[in-house]
């Protein structure tokens, strides 16, 4: 495992049943939040396969759909519980664009998840005593979230960027933000990168966190890249299983093709020559 790696936790077998106990709106972004009584706590920047435990299919016969993978937004203890793992508590960010994610959007408390994780390998802590700099567009703020509660007070203000005001409510979900919107809503008008240019500009001795769309990433890895900066990336691919059978989610680096659900889904910038992926999304 890579200096500074921190140990990923390893997922129990099987599907478990996780009740939902809270559910949240942020513009338009929906937080939900279940109580796994059989998983460990994961690891900042590992992610979870996720169905609803009912209404999970579409078309005629309802054929089901394929699990949908979601980074961890926060994770914590949960209330005591009679099973040995004890009780752990998970959030996950979700915006409605498809409808296996709209399904997961109408779910209401006492219905349940079905999750498969933690899984992945995720964020590794700061080299040569680096700041941390966390930067994240639309979705992609959901693992800086976990990983800022982490890091606490030694990481700068992230850095967020979304395409609107209603996406910019997110932004809650993170201390100190600084934000960008592309359509000038919100905080600064133009591209979140815009706003890391400028960070890098004062020459301070960082470490870039990242994670969003690919045309982001790709801008935040070349411009790191140009400049010397560490950056981890938190990438996105198709994903069928989270175990790294289906080969569904299999990337191409310098050194050969890995597989994002198992080697990843953060990798170091310095692995790629681009950040865009075929197929990404969820």
């Amino acid at each position: 495992m890579p200096d500074g790696a921190l140990m990923p936790a390893t997922a129990p077998f099987g599907r478990r049943a996780a009740p939902l106990i809270a559910r949240c709106q942020y513009g338009a972004y929906v937080v939900l939040r279940c109580e796994d009584s059989g998983g460990p706590l994961p690891a900042p920047g590992q992610f979870y396969m996720l169905t609803a435990g009912s209404r999970w299919g579409g078309g005629q016969g309802e054929r089901p759909f394929l699990p949908r993978a979601f980074s961890v937004l926060r994770a914590r203890p949960g209330s005591a519980s009679p099973h040995p793992a004890g009780n752990v508590e998970l959030e996950y960010l979700i915006e409605d664009v498809g409808p296996g994610t709209n399904r997961l959007c109408e779910l209401q408390l006492g219905e349940e998840l079905l999750i498969v994780g933690p899984l992945g390998r995720g964020f590794r802590a700061p080299r040569e005593n680096r700041v941390p700099l966390l930067v994240g567009g639309g979705v992609g703020i959901a693992p800086l979230a976990i990983w800022q509660d982490a890091l606490g007070p030694a990481a700068r203000a992230p850095l967020l960027g979304f395409r609107d005001a209603a996406r910019a409510q997110g932004a809650q979900l993170l201390d100190r933000a600084r934000i960008a919107t592309d359509d000038g809503s919100v905080g600064h008008h133009g591209f979140v990168t815009e706003l890391l240019s400028a960070e890098l500009g004062r020459g301070d001795r960082v470490e870039v966190y990242a994670c969003g769309p690919p045309p982001m990433l790709e801008s935040v890895r070349a411009r790191c890249s140009e400049l010397g900066v560490p950056v981890q990336l938190g990438l996105e691919s198709g994903m069928a299983c989270g175990f790294g059978a289906c080969f569904g989610c299999v990337v191409p680096t310098r050194s050969g093709y890995l597989r994002l659900c198992v080697d990843g889904p953060v990798l170091d910038g310095e692995q790629l020559d681009s950040a865009i992926v075929a197929g990404t999304g969820h």
